[in-house]
């Protein structure tokens, strides 16, 4: 048989076969969902993630025509509910809104992880990044980052940091300025941030990071001293607030802030995962949800899963760095 006939029939199956693809594809993004959709937290019921998937599931649920029910499942730092989702079936009706800690660096912390973001989840939406406030307790005389690091370096052995979570942001960011001020710094874990403010408010605690959330009443009521923020931005909700990377300090540590996102179970379809990240953009888009994010101390992210891909890929050796540094680990 002439080869030309051959190689034709071989490019015109090729060709239909994409198309079928294609429409495949399409017709599973306009059928989609054909049931309501679980988002897993997997933290606790009242928090700040919890909240947010409150505030996104309602609106999503009117562009996607069904229901988002909001699963709590909180434990292990995440882990717990993150390993739900990567183990539900990738049809795009379960979904996890986390933290960074569960999708990024909790694979550094811990030796043995049920599940790996990379194979068994897709990065659908970087929803915000969410940034911190760097507090100190009104008897530390240090008014800026570059005094407070002086104040540390001067005190050797003498001052506690609290945080939230071995492995926490505020863990991290605490270790680095301790070890880069050689200031033996004693770091206390605590089971949340509502207890580790105590603390700090007691005098228990000389410094700690937390959000805005948080720390913004205390501010305010001069209970507590404000240092600066971290990430590359002030804070909307604290406008008056320095970053730390204005004061001078211009190490990664705080440059890098932690994140709110969304990830589906891997394999999901590719137009499935475009659906809900078109809706959770429409969600971030609107003025209401923008205020609300904003005052809980969060900056709205313009993302999709191509650009989440790419920051998540950037981010992952820094924290992978910090996280070394501070020699956590867990089990």
């Amino acid at each position: 048989m002439n080869p030309y006939f051959l190689n034709r029939r071989a490019l015109l199956g090729a060709a239909a076969s994409v198309v079928t693809l294609c429409v495949s594809a399409t017709a599973q993004a306009q059928v989609y969902p054909t049931k309501p959709i679980r988002m897993v937290v997997p933290f606790a019921a009242g928090g700040a993630t919890d909240v947010l998937a409150r505030i996104l599931g309602e609106k999503m649920a009117v562009g996607l025509g069904q229901p988002i029910i909001i699963d709590n499942k909180s434990g292990a730092a995440g882990i717990i509910g993150t390993d739900v989702v990567a183990k539900a079936p990738a049809d795009g009706h379960t979904l996890v809104l986390s933290l960074s800690n569960s999708l990024l660096t909790n694979q550094f912390l811990y030796d043995k992880l049920p599940y790996s973001t990379q194979r068994d989840l897709t990065l659908v939406y970087q929803i915000a990044m969410a940034p911190v406030v760097l507090m100190v307790h009104p008897s530390v005389p240090a008014r800026t980052g570059s005094e407070l690091l002086k104040y540390m370096a001067a005190n050797k052995g003498k001052l506690a940091y609290g945080s939230y979570g071995v492995g926490s942001y505020p863990h991290l960011a605490g270790a680095h300025m301790s070890l880069t001020q050689q200031a033996d710094m004693n770091h206390i874990a605590y089971k949340g941030e509502a207890p580790m403010m105590q603390e700090l408010l007691g005098g228990q605690i000389q410094m700690a990071y937390a959000s805005a959330l948080q720390a913004k009443p205390h501010i305010e009521s001069g209970r507590i001293r404000v240092i600066g923020v971290t990430g590359e931005r002030r804070m909307a909700t604290l406008p008056n607030v320095p970053t730390l990377v204005e004061q001078g300090l211009k190490d990664e540590a705080y440059r890098v802030t932690g994140w709110l996102a969304i990830a589906a179970p891997a394999g999901t379809p590719r137009a499935v995962v475009q659906r809900i990240a078109d809706e959770v953009r429409k969600a971030t888009q609107q003025p209401d949800v923008q205020a609300r994010v904003a005052a809980m101390g969060f900056e709205i992210k313009d993302s999709s899963p191509e650009a989440f891909a790419a920051a998540y890929k950037l981010e992952l050796p820094v924290w992978e760095r910090l996280i070394k540094q501070s020699g956590a680990k867990l089990e």
